[in-house]
């Protein structure tokens, strides 16, 4: 693919949301075609999975279906959007991927891993991406900047939350030439910058 597919990955409270939109305002002035996106959502159809998946009234989902919905709103939202914009050369910026699947569902569910990987060769029409900013964070930490309304994996225990932030490091260990960990800072003005270092060698280099 001639495009950039960034993802950011990290646990409850680490601020990927803001950091990747922060990060999507950025190349957007620079004047990069650049879009923006979330997992599970980014379509019609992955918002409404969306709901499900997070509803806190659903306690008796299996994790099984559980990650097969996490799959569908995943493979309707490359289909659609990511594997389009990668062929028109633009740079996508992904709220999570495949790596959230394998920590959230595998590290903390105990979904079989190679399971995960068969499905999500499927979801993802195998597109990996470029680059993967994990956001550092303790679990403790990020419990702490979740609001008091919580969604249904953010009530889960602290034990599950750190088994994933477990997978996490494990995954970066596993692959470091695509993951990257950045140290939440205080500010959130310094993460951004250490983002954007990163980054702008990958997508910004020769332009």
């Amino acid at each position: 693919m001639p495009g950039k597919l960034i993802t950011f990955e990290g646990c409850e409270g680490s601020g990927k949301s803001t950091q990747s939109n922060n990060l999507y305002n950025y190349l957007k002035r620079r004047g990069l075609p650049v879009i923006h996106i979330r997992e599970p959502g980014g379509t019609k159809i992955g918002e409404q999975i969306r709901q499900i998946l997070l509803n806190p009234q659903n306690k008796t989902m299996t994790p099984l279906c559980e990650t097969l919905l996490y799959m569908a709103a995943r493979r309707e939202l490359v289909e659609s959007a990511i594997e389009p914009a990668l062929k028109q050369h633009k740079i996508v910026i992904c709220d999570r991927f495949l790596d959230s699947t394998r920590v959230y569902q595998g590290y903390g569910l105990g979904v079989a891993m190679k399971l995960i990987e068969d499905v999500g060769r499927l979801a993802t029409k195998g597109i990996e991406p470029d680059l993967t900013v994990f956001l550092g964070l303790p679990v403790e930490i990020g419990f702490k900047r979740v609001g008091s309304v919580k969604d249904r994996i953010e009530q889960r225990s602290k034990a599950y939350h750190r088994r994933v932030r477990k997978g996490y490091l494990n995954l970066a260990k596993r692959f470091p030439s695509r993951i990257k960990i950045i140290k939440v800072d205080n500010d959130k003005n310094k993460t951004q910058e250490k983002i954007r270092k990163l980054v702008e060698g990958l997508c910004l280099s020769g332009r």
